[in-house]
């Protein structure tokens, strides 16, 4: 009998290996996100330029997501913890895949949005796994996107009420960061220091979450816990 996922849990395990591994996966989101903090505060300046900020932070989600599978994967296993250089260098066999993945749902999503937000919503819910799925099951770009649809379906609410929930997080906390930066320096440099330091701070979440989603998601329609695949190169 098919498990529903369970929201709670999810964000339980989420959070309870943030605390456990913050020493790792900060460090990590520091330095990926200073480039979208420095893209997203050159964007803000120009409407036109949004679309870029928004491609370039799904991007870099999506691959800092890959990072962080295989770390919940050992941890979920008991067997260690990654250090900061293994954390780097566990996504490299499929950092293009990843890229890709990132590139086109960032574009997916985006398109979504503008059209009246709710597109934008199913397609964030059903490609919720696609950086787990690129990680361990070493598929191809397109095949990520659909392989994650299958995974989300019957699910669909328990996934979207999880991505809300850190959305939500996200948020507030970003936007009490914003708030500190208007209040000290009301300047774009500011804003992009802050932007970064948030960032980097709920990068974290997001890529737990959906590591944690995805293992939930596989014990509930397979039975099972994968572990990851043999690290050759996945194909595009």
């Amino acid at each position: 009998m098919e498990r529903k996922l369970d929201v709670g849990g999810t964000l339980s395990q989420a959070f309870s290996i943030y605390g456990s591994q913050a020493g790792v996966l900060i460090p990590v989101a520091l330095v990926l996100f200073l480039i979208v903090a420095v893209v997203n505060g050159i964007a803000a300046e120009s409407v036109v330029l949004l679309p870029l900020g928004l491609a370039v932070s799904i991007i870099a989600g999506t691959l800092y997501t890959g990072m962080v599978v295989a770390l919940v994967s050992d941890v979920q296993d008991g067997r260690r913890d990654y250090s900061i250089g293994e954390l780097a260098r566990s996504a490299s066999p499929v950092i293009l895949p990843l890229i890709g993945a990132g590139l086109l749902a960032g574009i997916g999503i985006g398109i979504g949005f503008l059209l009246l937000v709710i597109p934008g919503l199913f397609l964030m819910t059903i490609w919720a796994v696609i950086a787990p799925v690129i990680v361990l099951e070493r598929v191809g770009v397109m095949k990520s996107f659909g392989r994650s649809r299958e995974l989300v379906k019957g699910h669909g609410w328990q996934v979207f009420g999880v991505i809300l929930i850190v959305f939500i997080i996200v948020v507030i906390v970003r936007a009490i960061l914003g708030a500190i930066a208007v209040g000290i320096d009301d300047s774009t440099v500011a804003q992009i220091i802050f932007d970064w330091i948030g960032s980097s701070l709920t990068a974290p979440i997001s890529a737990l979450v959906a590591a944690v989603i995805y293992f939930r998601l596989k014990g509930a329609n397979d039975g099972d816990t994968p572990v990851p695949a043999d690290p050759g190169p996945a194909t595009v």
